[in-house]
């Protein structure tokens, strides 16, 4: 029973050192500074339909020297034809 307990709590110790070992090493790849865990992509809204979307995502047009991002290519069709109608 006693080499039962002690072999038990050697278990046990090895666990606790072991999960502190990955601990340790896993906390500094946290930082954003690294490529590791770094965030990935920034969210914008969509000019016309106002939806959020990731930037990597988004349609690109620039007008009037601003860059705009469309969640999609009908947002950004839309967007250009409500301008048309606009200028005439």
């Amino acid at each position: 029973m006693f080499r039962l307990l002690i072999f038990a709590g050697v278990i046990y110790l090895s666990y606790r050192l072991l999960k502190s070992w990955k601990l340790k090493n896993t906390q500094g790849k946290a930082d954003f500074g690294k490529t590791g865990n770094m965030v990935d992509d920034i969210m914008i809204k969509d000019p016309f339909c106002e939806s959020y979307f990731p930037k990597r995502n988004g349609v690109h047009l620039k007008v009037d020297g601003k860059d705009l991002y469309f969640c999609s290519t009908e947002c950004r069709d839309k967007f250009i034809a409500s301008r048309q109608k606009e200028n005439t």
